[in-house]
């Protein structure tokens, strides 16, 4: 029975827009992103005016790979959704937060936080939700970490694009943010700061949250239902799916947890590679990131989670 209804939906057309579809995911995605990106325009604003050029470094291990591994856990004090991060990040990274430490924080954040790992929980209770929740935050902070050491092994030319490089260059030649302004006039120039990275950060947004809602409504979903009956199938399939659908890591779970048919690893796999990296993600992160860059982060997650989530299927998870 259950085969016949898998044939009947998989005889439906592959590709079938429907604008009333396509409009309700489209305003879906910019509600529930919009607030995250303007929350995190908003601390971009407060930290290009109130924190100092190069004070990152100062609280920040010496070693690399440590500093990459706190700055993983930073989403832990700092929760952020993926929407809203790219904007504080940019940031940073001005001030002196070294590009692979801000990469991994990038990464983690959305997954390695308080929110996500509530609502994880609640969602696959009944389904081994304290085992589930786990490996969600460890892998995502595993594969933060191991990005971030990555990225320090690049140049820096070779990840941020011309405009990003040059206010890294202004930030260090600048030592604070206002200065000795009074608070007035910085709050003034910080909400301007703000304002800019929101329009910036936004455009790149409406794109993004336009092509995943094409391919969330227009494409069959079902036809992702055959391939849930082996793991090598399932786990890839399931990252294009979270790819597709680019939903919010705090909500996602919610998602996952009703694809029963699909093995526990594909439902991880989806679970850590969404919040990394989806269609509106690609867009985001190319206010910041060259296209070079991104793309090969994009490859490079989708490889790396797919392969360890394989490896997780075969030891029994």
């Amino acid at each position: 029975m259950r085969q016949i209804k898998i044939n009947q939906l998989m005889n439906q057309p592959w590709f079938s827009f429907s604008l009333p579809d396509f409009s309700y995911a489209f305003l879906s995605v910019l509600l529930e992103g919009v607030p995250f990106i303007l929350l995190g325009t908003v601390m971009s604003g407060l930290i290009d005016q109130f924190l100092p050029a190069r004070v990152m470094t100062r609280f920040l291990p010496r070693s690399p790979f440590a500093g990459v591994c706190v700055s993983a856990l930073m989403g832990l004090v700092f929760p952020m959704c993926e929407c809203g991060i790219v904007p504080v990040i940019r940031r940073l990274i001005a001030k002196g937060l070294p590009v692979s430490n801000a990469v991994a924080y990038m990464l983690a954040a959305p997954i390695v936080n308080p929110i996500t790992a509530l609502s994880t929980y609640a969602a696959f209770r009944g389904q081994g939700a304290a085992e589930f929740t786990t490996l969600r935050l460890g892998l995502g902070f595993f594969i933060a970490a191991l990005v971030g050491m990555a990225v320090y092994n690049l140049s820096i030319g070779s990840v941020l694009k011309k405009e990003i490089l040059e206010s890294v260059a202004l930030g260090s030649a600048n030592s604070g943010g206002g200065g000795g302004a009074p608070i007035s006039r910085r709050l003034v120039a910080a909400m301007d700061a703000g304002v800019r990275d929101f329009l910036d950060v936004m455009l790149y947004f409406i794109v993004g949250a336009a092509a995943a809602s094409v391919f969330g409504t227009a494409i069959n979903q079902s036809l992702f239902l055959p391939l849930a009956m082996h793991d090598w199938l399932a786990v890839p399939s399931m990252m294009g799916l979270a790819g597709i659908l680019a939903l919010c890591s705090s909500s996602d779970a919610f998602v996952a947890a009703t694809f029963v048919s699909f093995p526990a690893v594909a439902k991880l796999a989806f679970l850590v590679f969404g919040p990394m990296m989806d269609l509106k993600l690609v867009f985001i992160y190319a206010a910041v990131f060259r296209l070079r860059f991104v793309f090969g982060l994009a490859v490079g997650l989708f490889v790396l989670i797919g392969l360890i989530c394989l490896r997780l299927s075969v030891i029994g998870l």
